[in-house]
């Protein structure tokens, strides 16, 4: 089942180690088949208040999630985007495309 590493940042110093970050982080997805389905993009709320941006990665399946964010490609460079933005990082899964509201009672 797909996966996601979700993460909201907030207090982004885009200086020489954001930008590194950005440059070297898509060879790290790229071997467990992650991509970005949602990076920092406007937002326009609807209710209550988003301090920061949202970034969205989608991966094939939780193991590969755990395997990029634990990999030694990343693992590198993972210090270039926290000693530079504040956040919170996750994962989570996706659901089958058959998903209705109501399946969340049965958990």
């Amino acid at each position: 089942m797909t996966a996601y590493a979700v993460a909201s940042l907030t207090n982004v110093d885009i200086g020489a180690g954001v930008v590194e970050y950005l440059e070297r982080i898509d060879a790290t997805l790229a071997p467990f088949g992650g991509k970005f389905i949602v990076h920092g993009s406007e937002q326009t709320m609807l209710e209550g208040e988003w301090p920061g941006s949202l970034i969205v990665i989608e991966f094939p399946d939780r193991a590969a999630v755990g395997g990029w964010y634990r990999s030694e490609k990343y693992q590198q460079i993972l210090r270039l985007r926290t000693d530079n933005a504040a956040g919170i990082a996750m994962i989570v899964d996706g659901v089958d495309a058959d998903h209705k509201a109501t399946d969340v009672l049965a958990h």
